[in-house]
């Protein structure tokens, strides 16, 4: 469903016209319209009840009711990651706010444009321990950009129009507005675009020149130098800055989770992902190169494994919007704070400039890492219990897919092999839990998504796991005609718990079994579940099945789709370098389980 919502959106008063007087509940919902919101996803309570009544006059706000506040703040994220804008997630206050912290909380971590908005009892309660009270306001003060706290209905345009701001300049994140009961209920003129004061808050976003040339004159010189491209690519909407660099330069192009897309896999200059599940050439042009450009990227550990002994011989370009994140793991040799869509313009041309006085040689280096692309391609073995391969059934979504559509991985081994297996061309096609690794993501994310991208075909890929814990918003995509597609890789166990047991845990598999697949007693059967949704329900259990139930998804469009892969526990995520050692400990394997070592 799309809104037509120009002509609905209510107009401002006119210069010098006497400003209307609204409650704060009605600033709240003109506040949204004003700012061009047109999808919320919510659930009402008592404490936030006076903004749901003009809500349901309002034009121009879709408003989609979740059933469970998390599914409420996910669904934000994935509208917001699919489509660059400001997500927004309404709840009451109490256990409606806190059940929006998990959501929070991997918004931050993933720098997600939220635009969070919880009730508050009465300002004349507070903190008396009223029903339904919590001070949200400090239980999200860690992990979120801002969180503001209202108790006069004048204000209300103000801090949402501030929140909005916030939360989708500079490093994006999530800000909350926690609004009292009487804020909501009260009159006073609403002021548009209202006066706010944001002290401190002045994101850099054009770098220094002389920081610039610094790179430039580095990058030329370098004879084994790494694009290490994250996330601030993407959120940014710097991919197409991104190609013309790395065309520019010829360096090797590595893209970690939270940046598949950014840069196309079907790229010669792409070597894939780095990291703890990362392909081997990626790992080892980052641990081996003399240079490392960091776009957007934070050195997070499951990139680098033990930072201390991570990439020994390179220099480092650390560009990033977020003063904080430079030198935060790695001293940066050249640190560039700016937005890195305008950093990669203007390194280009730097380059560009640098390269008229030196001639770069990467010959050699390129040699190096096309033989380790023949040594070491990502691959998979046949599981020896005649169940299928969980890889085979991802990558075939992804090849009957293409790369136009939206694949949100919940989080597990099948967030990882969704990451290796299908290809990615475009940024925002991927949508994944990657700094929180947050259980559950993946159903509301899709949901949001599918919302903000209605033309798009809009995958779940879910963990039997991870599809238990809010599986429970398919009825909101069924009653509010959001057709996204469910593929659960259904392994019956916590599939990475599992793996680690085996690994590291002598294969004592403690507690991660979950009989969800495997025999005929399914708790609960995923079929039937579905179908009780309302949803079309499909169960594959054989390879040659694969293909059939994925068509039939891509032509069903009049409800979700829900379709259970049975697949073998025993399936493993490779490569892998174990948790606290470097990434030169790689004694990879692609078709058999390495024997590693935890110590250094």
């Amino acid at each position: 469903m799309s809104l037509d919502t120009a002509a609905a959106v209510p107009r401002p008063p006119a210069r010098g016209a006497s400003a209307p007087v609204l409650t704060g509940a009605e600033a709240v919902v003109r506040s949204l319209e004003l700012l061009g919101v047109t999808d919320v996803f919510g659930l009402p309570g008592g404490a936030i009840l006076p903004v749901y009544d003009p809500l349901m006059d309002s034009t121009a706000l879709r408003h989609i009711l979740v059933r469970h506040e998390q599914g409420a703040g996910h669904a934000a994220e994935g509208y917001a990651s699919a489509s660059g804008k400001v997500g927004v997630a309404i709840a009451t206050s109490g256990p409606g706010a806190t059940n929006l912290v998990t959501a929070i909380a991997d918004a931050y971590m993933d720098s997600v444009p939220m635009l969070a908005i919880t009730g508050q009892v009465f300002s004349t309660l507070m903190g008396t321990d009223a029903f339904q009270e919590a001070d949200i306001v400090g239980i999200t003060m860690p992990v979120t950009k801002h969180s503001f706290l209202v108790k006069d209905a004048s204000e209300i345009p103000g801090a949402i129009a501030a929140a909005y701001e916030i939360a989708s300049t500079g490093r994006p994140g999530p800000v909350l507005v926690d609004i009292t009961k009487d804020a909501q209920q009260e009159e006073a003129p609403f002021v548009w675009p209202p006066r706010y004061d944001l002290p401190g808050y002045r994101p850099v976003t054009k770098a220094h020149g002389k920081q610039i040339q610094a790179a430039a004159n580095l990058l030329a010189s370098a004879h084994k130098p790494v694009l290490y491209v994250g996330g601030g690519v993407v959120r940014a909407g710097a991919a197409a800055e991104l190609l013309t660099l790395a065309e520019t330069t010829g360096a090797p192009v590595v893209t970690t989770l939270m940046a598949r897309g950014a840069f196309p896999d079907s790229h010669p200059q792409h070597l894939g992902m780095p990291g703890m599940h990362g392909t081997v050439p990626a790992v080892l042009a980052l641990q081996e190169a003399d240079l490392i450009v960091a776009l957007g990227a934070r050195f997070d550990d499951r990139v680098t494994g033990k930072a201390a002994l991570f990439a020994p011989h390179a220099q480092v370009v650390h560009v990033d919007i977020d003063p904080a994140e430079i030198s935060k793991i790695r001293t940066a040799d050249v640190p560039i704070v700016g937005d890195v869509r305008e950093v990669l313009v203007d390194l280009d041309g730097a380059y560009r400039g640098a390269i008229a006085e030196t001639t770069p040689d990467i010959a050699e280096w390129w040699s190096y890492l096309d033989g380790l692309r023949d040594e070491f391609p990502l691959g998979y073995s046949q599981p020896s219990d005649g169940l299928m391969s969980p890889q085979y059934v991802i990558s075939r979504i992804g090849e009957l897919t293409g790369p136009e559509g939206v694949y949100a991985a919940g989080v597990g081994q099948h967030q990882m092999w969704a990451a290796q297996f299908i290809k990615y061309e475009r940024p925002n096609a991927w949508l994944n839990s990657g700094g929180a690794g947050t259980m559950g993501y993946s159903v509301p994310a899709a949901m949001g998504a599918k919302v903000a991208e209605p033309d798009r075909v809009v995958w779940a890929i879910d963990g039997d796991g991870c599809f238990q814990m809010t599986n429970q918003e398919l009825a909101t995509c069924v009653i509010n005609q959001i057709p996204i597609k469910v593929a659960i890789i259904n392994n019956s166990s916590l599939g990475m718990v599992r793996q680690w047991q085996t690994l590291f845990y002598d294969g004592r598999h403690s507690n991660t079994d979950l009989n969800t697949g495997h025999g005929t007693v399914r708790i609960p059967d995923f079929v039937k579940l579905a179908e009780a949704y309302g949803c079309l329900a499909l169960r594959v259990e054989k390879e040659e099945d694969v293909d059939a139930a994925i068509k039939t998804a891509l032509e069903t469009n009049d409800r979700p789709v829900v379709i259970d892969f049975v697949v073998s526990a025993d399936a493993m995520v490779w490569p892998m370098v174990p948790q606290g050692v470097s990434n030169s400990y790689v004694q990879y394997a692609r078709d058999h389980a390495p024997s590693f070592d935890q110590e250094d």
